[in-house]
Order: C-alpha cells, then structure tokens, then sequence
C-alpha cells in the first residue's frame, strides 16, 4: 500500500527509523553495529533544521531516478538501538543531484560516523530500481541480521528459495498473509560487492524480503518502515520454529500445503506458494 498525502514530516521519519532499528534489536537481528536503514523521500522535507552541515558526495552508483529527492540513510557501525534516542547521531540525508551521481550530503554537529553504511550501494540500487520502475513517492530498506534465518541458510538443503518458503511458511498461518511472495535466497556474496548489490535488486523486484545465505536479510516496503522489520520478523520466527524442530527431532507437523492454501484463499491471498 503506497503512502498518500499528507506525507510524514522529516522529525516522523526520524522517529520510524528510530523504532525500527529498536525492533530489530529486540529480535536480536542486530549485534553490535550491524544492520542498517534507509528511507527514500519523494518529496520535499526541510533538512537543514536538524542537518545543517553539508558536504558533495559522489554515490557508489547512478541514481538518476532520485535526482532531487532524499534519501535517510544510518552511518557505518552506528548501532541501531541507538537511532531511537539520537537519530542525528547516526543518520545523514543524502540529496541527489540532477544526473544522479553526485548528491549532498546532510548531517549534524552529533554525527558519530565517518561515512554512510557499507551497505548504502545495495540500498541507493534498490531506490533506484524500484523508484524507476514503479514511480513510487516513499521506500523503507531494512538490513537485519536474523539469527535463525542465517543460520538455517549456512545448511546448504536450505539454501534454495523453494526449499526456504516451504520451511518458514508452515508454522503460522499468519505468514501466508504477511509474506506473501515468500523470501528470496541468494547464494552467498561479499557483503557491498557489485554482485550481491546486482542479485539483491533482482531479488526485490520480485519479492518484498530477500535472504543474503551466510549474512542477513534485505527487506523493503513503500507503506512503512515498521513493515518492513514486520517481513523480517515474519520469516525470522518461521525459521526459529525450523529450528526448533530440527532440534526436536522432526516431531512436528506444521501447516499442510492444504491449510496453507485454504488460509490464502480465505484472506484473498495470491501467492505462489499457497
């Protein structure tokens, strides 16, 4: 669901971000510095107010696409549970130029990084891509680093987007719903290469969560930062109950391909693995 006006102010956004990055910690998606978010702008927000320090920038990539707009973006090693209390601390604005490769960078007098997330490539690659494709206004991008889902993808029977979606997607009948297109599993890449950079694009364009097999998660929504740490959170306790049950022994059941269809069709849901 795209967002409509009046859009959020920039102190709200601040404030998503804020409790987004709290939520991925609670769920220890998380450790240390790890993680991070971005929110594109698609239109105008005042940021000198609370970022009034500037500097030129060249971007990792072209975004022409973006060319005027905004996008939030946390700094390198700047803990999420953090955000909350002093998001200046730990965020910049980044302004795209006309052409796209260059951009202004605004940060505050409390910024606590060097430079932005090692990840911004992955991120600025998905604005861009969906922004141009879709013409949207709003895009949150969550990187987490859900325990479970990673640790089920260094099991090489895991490490296939089917096997994957049928594994998470049988033990709440909510996540048939929540999760609709399931989640995409790439095989594993140097985390801020220009391959991952590529497959993660790829991945988002045709599901809303993709899986990076030994490191993370990447998750975008156009409604919401918290929705997308809510597809985090969905897929996260599908693999915590996998887990749980390779534990177990393989005693439990799980939802059959039968109740999974019957709660798709109930809620109107069209997905492939219904």
């Amino acid at each position: 669901m795209p967002l409509h006006e009046p859009f959020p102010e920039l102190d709200e956004l601040l404030a998503a971000m804020g409790e987004a990055g709290s939520r991925i910690c609670d769920i220890d998606a998380s450790e240390a510095g790890a993680g991070n978010i971005s929110v594109y702008i698609g239109w105008d927000v005042e940021l000198r107010r609370r970022f009034p320090i500037t500097e030129e920038i060249t971007l990792p990539l072209a975004a022409p696409a973006l060319a005027g707009k905004t996008v939030l973006a946390t700094g390198s090693g700047r803990r999420l549970r953090q955000l909350k209390d002093d998001p200046e601390a730990a965020i910049g604005a980044v302004r795209v130029r006309e052409g796209g490769t260059t951009a202004t960078l605004y940060t505050s007098p409390r910024r606590l990084f060097e430079r932005l997330t090692s990840e911004f490539n992955s991120h600025l690659a998905v604005h861009q891509d969906q922004v141009a494709r879709r013409g949207i206004d709003f895009q949150a991008v969550v990187h987490a680093q859900p325990p479970h889902l990673t640790y089920l993808s260094h099991i090489p029977a895991y490490r296939d987007t089917k096997a994957m979606n049928a594994a998470i997607l049988r033990w709440e009948p909510e996540s048939i719903v929540s999760l609709s297109q399931g989640i995409e599993v790439l095989e594993f890449m140097i985390p801020g290469s220009d391959e991952l950079q590529a497959a993660n694009v790829a991945g988002l364009r045709e599901r809303e969560i993709v899986l990076w097999s030994k490191h993370g998660t990447m998750s975008r929504s156009d409604f919401s930062v918290t929705r997308a740490v809510d597809r985090v959170e969905y897929a996260e306790t599908g693999a915590k109950y996998e887990y749980m049950d390779l534990v177990a022994g393989r005693q439990a059941q799980g939802l059959t391909r039968e109740e999974i269809t019957a709660v798709a069709n109930e809620f109107d849901i069209d997905s492939p693995w219904a």
